[in-house]
This record gives C-alpha cells, sequence and structure tokens, in this order.
C-alpha cells in the first residue's frame, strides 16, 4: 500500500495520472486546487490528509485548465475541489453513507459519491444554502460548503487511495440537487437510528 512504497518513480507515475485527473475535472468546470501528500519520509501519524498548497487558494478557484496542469508539472499534488461554488459535499461514515447510497440506487437517481482510505463517504451535490436541521444536529454529518474542500480521486493517503464509489459520469456531469440529496440521507440516518434503537432493545431484552 502507499505507506510503503513512496519512491520517487513511484511518485512520478502518480503525478501523472492525478495531474490528468485534474485537468478532466477543470474543464468541466470543476475548481480543483492543489493538495499536500503523504511524504515519503513522514511517518504514520505525520499526515492527517491534504490540505491546499496555496496560502491565497480562494483566490485561484476557476483556474483555467492550462494553469492547473502547471500546477501538477513538478509534484504528485493530492486533488482538491473547492465547495461552496459549483459542487458541495456532504460527509459521511461507510456505514451511513451504503444506506444512503442504496437508497439512491431504488430512485434511479445515483449521486457522484466519493470514499476515502480512512472510512469517509462524500455525496457530491450542486451547491445548497444551509444543511436541513436533522442532518446538522446528528453528529454523523458534515457539510463542505463556501469555504471548504475536498479530496477527490486518485489523491492519495497513507493506507489507501481516495476512490470513486460512483462517478460523475454517471449524471453526465450534471450534479444532482442538493435538497434531493439531503432527502436521502436524512431517510438514511432515520434508518440508522431505528436500527441502532432496535439493537439496544434486543441487547435489553438478552
Amino acid at each position: 500500500m502507499l505507506d510503503t512504497d513512496w519512491s520517487d518513480g513511484w511518485r512520478g507515475a502518480f503525478r501523472i495520472e492525478l495531474r490528468a485527473e485534474a485537468i478532466g475535472l477543470a474543464w468541466h468546470g470543476w475548481p480543483v486546487l492543489p493538495g499536500t501528500f503523504p511524504a515519503a519520509e513522514a511517518g504514520a501519524q505525520a499526515w492527517s490528509g491534504p490540505v491546499p498548497v496555496h496560502d491565497d487558494w480562494a483566490d485561484r478557484l476557476g483556474a483555467h485548465p492550462n494553469q492547473v496542469a502547471d500546477w501538477w508539472t513538478g509534484q504528485p499534488y493530492s486533488l482538491l475541489v473547492a465547495t461552496g461554488r459549483v459542487v458541495d459535499a456532504v460527509e459521511v461514515d461507510t456505514e451511513l453513507g451504503k444506506r444512503a447510497a442504496r437508497l439512491l440506487r431504488a430512485t434511479g437517481h445515483p449521486a457522484p459519491i466519493v470514499a476515502t482510505p480512512d472510512g469517509r463517504w462524500l455525496f457530491l451535490t450542486t451547491v445548497a444554502e444551509n444543511l436541513p436541521e436533522e442532518l446538522a444536529t446528528s453528529g454523523a454529518v458534515r457539510w463542505h460548503g463556501e469555504g471548504s474542500w475536498v479530496p477527490l480521486p486518485p489523491t492519495p493517503f497513507q493506507h489507501g487511495v481516495v476512490h470513486w464509489r460512483v462517478k460523475p459520469d454517471v449524471w453526465g456531469w450534471t450534479l444532482p440537487a442538493a435538497d434531493a440529496v439531503h432527502e436521502v440521507l436524512a431517510r438514511a440516518l432515520e434508518q440508522e437510528d431505528r436500527h441502532q434503537q432496535l439493537v439496544a432493545a434486543a441487547s435489553v431484552a438478552a
């Protein structure tokens, strides 16, 4: 895995893939940014995830694909997309993500979904003004809106690579409406709460 192989040759090959993905997303109008990446000499606790490389990253949003290509010329930077403009993201754990994904498939309207090696799922949507109260107060959901960012594939982590669960071309690069995805996530959260209540009741009865 990535925590055991960060040779210069490997990073060089990986940079080409990251660069190609970044350029492609930029051509689709997504505000991509270069992010930090785990270094070969870094210990397991020295890198907790990618953040923008440039302090003025907010001023660089919407860069032309040619500029994006230049950013990835020398380093295997992580691939980030800024949220709050073109795209928002709702972050949940794996179990809640699986429940929501099943509900979305049942409706016939899947959303682009990203999964990270540390067990987080990101549902990508159009930009929203806020998160519904039942999601915002649940403690199980994190909304990435204006001023935030999320990693996109194939961003490397210490123990794996960010990957697509549902690719954006499934929607023809048209993001699903935020309120529709929020509604499905709220239903999935309600299902999870009911499941936990049943498990707790069964434990008490035993």
